[in-house]
């Protein structure tokens, strides 16, 4: 497994999705993954450590997780299938480890929220490398690809602000 933290949020262009950019601590694995516009949301108020007076879906996820005496320990980002990521979630409770199937943006705000690793399987990386077109998969196309690929290559993740 390699750890992998969130570099930035995009869109793009032609379907108007958000784009969630994972990358390694080396700029070795640079993952691209579409997810919805709630997922983004919740992902940019877990960056942001924005509080809302009520719990939100992934506090609630924690909450729960915690009163049964569970914690999150990490998410696996595990596979890709015909496009679509699968990942899991992995709780502890005492010596038991139960690993429970979620979405990676889920995973990805809950691990945020929670303040804990992202890893992803070094077959599923080696996978959507293969894919890639040269050393970076383009996920954003047009006039303006080169000048955002340079944008993002040169800010760390404190640098970037978030607005959802």
């Amino acid at each position: 497994m390699v750890e992998m933290s969130v570099f930035g949020l995009a869109l793009d262009e032609d379907s108007q999705m958000p784009i969630l950019i994972l990358k390694d601590a080396t700029d070795t694995h640079v993952l691209p993954i579409w997810i919805g516009a709630m997922e983004a949301m919740a992902i940019s108020m877990a960056i942001n450590k924005v509080t809302m007076p009520r719990p939100m879906t992934h506090d609630l996820v924690l909450n729960v997780m915690n009163a049964l005496g569970g914690k999150l320990d990490h998410v696996e980002i595990l596979s890709i299938e015909k496009g679509t990521y699968y990942a899991s979630l992995v709780v502890t409770k005492g010596d038991a480890v139960t690993r429970i199937d979620s979405r990676p943006s889920d995973s990805i705000a809950l691990a945020l929220k929670a303040d804990v690793p992202i890893m992803a399987s070094k077959t599923m990386l080696e996978q959507a490398l293969s894919q890639q077109k040269g050393e970076y998969q383009a996920v954003i196309e047009g006039e303006d690809a080169k000048q955002w690929t340079e944008m993002l290559a040169k800010y760390n993740l404190d640098d970037i602000k978030y607005k959802m």
